[in-house]
């Protein structure tokens, strides 16, 4: 027999398993959904900068910060549809950035521990190297698919501006890591009602 953990609702004693689940497992999905959300946002028809600048790779921002401090939230899946995302919504062939974020993530992998250790300038130029590899994985599938080589100004420039977004967005992921690893940990506390 299955236990379950009751609710009462209006007087009626109510099942409230299912809720008590989703509220659960809500946090799991915030990492997925800061990366979609930034994705969204860079490729918004509105420029800030009124065009002078390309806009960053910040989806890549939240890959690199969760495949290091919380690899199970940030699986290589997610980086993979991610970067699908961002072919489709920027317009390119289906596939560049998302092999880009694929290099990115697999070297933030492997470099786990080295990277892992850094502050300061240090994990601001361990940022730089993942992006900048991601970029020039994604810069060569797209010379392979279209059979020229563009121009890498604009490009540099994209991981440029990437790269000094980092300690900006950084911090704010850094205090909603400090919840989610809070309430994990109070979650794996809790009692279970089996």
């Amino acid at each position: 027999r299955r236990h379950t953990r009751l609710l009462t609702v209006t007087g009626v004693q109510t099942c409230a398993l299912p809720i008590f689940t989703i509220m659960r497992a809500l946090p799991a999905f915030l990492p997925t959904g800061v990366a979609v959300l930034f994705v969204m946002l860079v490729n918004l028809p509105v420029s800030v900068t009124g065009g002078l600048m390309p806009a960053p790779l910040l989806a890549f921002i939240p890959i690199y910060f969760w495949s290091l401090l919380r690899p199970d939230l940030m699986p290589p899946g997610v980086a993979l549809c991610v970067g699908l995302l961002e072919d489709l919504l920027s317009g390119g062939p289906p596939g560049l950035w998302a092999a880009g974020f694929l290099a990115g993530y697999a070297f933030t992998d492997q470099q786990s521990d080295s990277l892992g250790g850094l502050s300061g300038i240090g994990a601001v130029l361990g940022f730089a190297s993942a992006v900048f590899l991601s970029s020039f994985v994604a810069y060569f599938l797209a010379a392979l698919v279209f059979w020229r080589f563009s121009p890498i100004a604009p490009l540099l420039l994209e991981c440029a501006v990437t790269v000094v977004l980092y300690p900006i967005v950084a911090p704010i992921l850094d205090r909603k890591s400090t919840r989610l690893n809070s309430s994990h940990s109070q979650q794996s506390r809790m009692p279970s009602s089996a």
